[in-house]
């Protein structure tokens, strides 16, 4: 990891009434410059079979801000209109390489409102942020200082559904590098009861943010209903029911920080399972309780702070029995209900299920590694389940994996 390492420091600010309206006008502007390009792009496929790039989407931006029905488009900033063009650009290209879904249009009510400025946008001096069209500087909490001598690529606008304005700083930070090599090795399992249980024995409790503020969340939401629709009322409660999203959300981000700064700093080695969270969710009784726990966002945290300081990131595939399989001598069990969470193997070992499917997950994900295989899942084989890919090696994956536990099990 070198001085390139690129963060986003986000922080509030308190826009002046000049300000907060120019801002919602550009969100505006963005989010139909965005649509109108979109169907553009939709049209030329279905009806001409052309591919419309960026280049054809800015000429068009340019001809739309002739007309007299879309004049209203030169009263904003043009950067982030071009900025927008080059995000719908981006998602299409995520789109043609399957790695998301078409790209769809924004609505003025679900959609985020948000506007990013180029350097050209902006202008950035002794610690003063000024955007383009406004004629002062944006009041911001600095709740934490920008890296020294660092200078503002892009500057990201936002409202939340709560009502917060937000500022998006991405600039460089020499700060992010390598962390001295360390020996230890943590194997991760995901839980409900507990958030994480560690290899070592360790379990980290989950906070259950959502169910902390349940109540209050019903009574909003509650509120929310009994109001007219269309009304001021109405939007007063929607903002209310936002709020307590957003504390909950925000607790939920705060702990998997503080937990993922601790295990990347103090392994070299982290071992997770692939898990589908979106098809896990889909089970009516543990959505809930899921979502709550934060696994997607958690191994999001983990994967990129492990690359910002050099630690290594391994998942498993998501069928290996962890939770089944013995980790002191490698018996498979047939069977093991959700409700065990205790249990004895034949050679007379009490297993802890979260603790057992731990150490698991650590013997897995360092035999692949020593037998020189890729980590993620390869989800085309026989039967549709996913295995470990691996590469032709002197002992087979069996053999490593028992080396690996009693390594573990030291």
């Amino acid at each position: 990891m070198n001085a390139q390492v690129k963060r986003a420091f986000r922080y509030r600010f308190y826009p002046t009434e000049a300000q907060a309206a120019e801002l919602s006008r550009t969100f505006g502007c963005v989010r139909k410059v965005y649509n109108l390009a979109l169907q553009e792009r939709i049209d030329a496929w279905t009806q001409r079979g052309e591919r419309v790039g960026y280049d054809a989407t800015s000429a068009l931006l340019t001809a739309w801000k002739r007309t007299e029905e879309l004049a209203f488009l030169k009263e904003v900033s043009a950067v982030p209109l071009q900025q927008t063009l080059r995000h719908l650009q981006a998602a299409f290209t995520h789109f043609f390489a399957k790695r998301a879904r078409h790209p769809r249009f924004k609505s003025r009510k679900r959609s985020r409102a948000s506007a990013e400025y180029t350097r050209s946008g902006f202008r950035w001096r002794d610690g003063e942020l000024m955007l383009a069209k406004m004629a002062e500087p944006l009041d911001v909490r600095w709740s934490r200082p920008l890296p020294d001598g660092a200078v503002p690529s892009t500057v990201t606008v936002s409202r939340d559904a709560a009502g917060r304005w937000f500022v998006s700083l991405l600039c460089e930070d020499p700060s992010v590098t390598p962390l001295p090599a360390v020996d230890s090795a943590v194997g991760i399992d995901v839980g409900i009861d507990h958030l994480l249980v560690l290899s070592t024995g360790e379990k980290i409790c989950n906070p259950q943010h959502e169910r902390r503020d349940r109540a209050a969340l019903v009574r909003a939401q509650r509120a929310l209903c009994r109001k007219q629709k269309d009304s001021v009322n109405r939007a007063r409660a929607r903002v209310r029911v936002a709020r307590v999203h957003a504390r909950i959300a925000d607790r939920r981000s705060d702990f998997l920080h503080k937990i993922t700064t601790r295990l990347v700093r103090e392994n070299q080695t982290l071992v997770i399972e692939d898990l589908a969270v979106s098809n896990m969710v889909r089970n009516r009784n543990l959505a809930r309780a899921i979502s709550d726990a934060g696994w997607r966002q958690f191994r999001q945290l983990l994967e990129y702070k492990a690359g910002w300081y050099g630690r290594q990131v391994i998942a498993v595939d998501r069928f290996f029995p962890s939770s089944k399989l013995c980790s002191a001598c490698g018996a498979l069990v047939a069977t093991m209900p959700l409700h065990v969470r205790t249990w004895t193997c034949d050679c007379g070992t009490t297993h802890d299920r979260d603790v057992n499917a731990a150490r698991n997950i650590l013997a897995a994900g360092l035999a692949v590694t020593v037998c020189g295989a890729g980590v993620s899942p390869q989800r085309n084989t026989p039967g549709g389940r996913s295995a470990m890919k691996q590469k032709p090696c002197g002992a087979s994956l069996g053999t490593l994996l028992v080396h690996e536990r009693e390594k573990v099990n030291l």
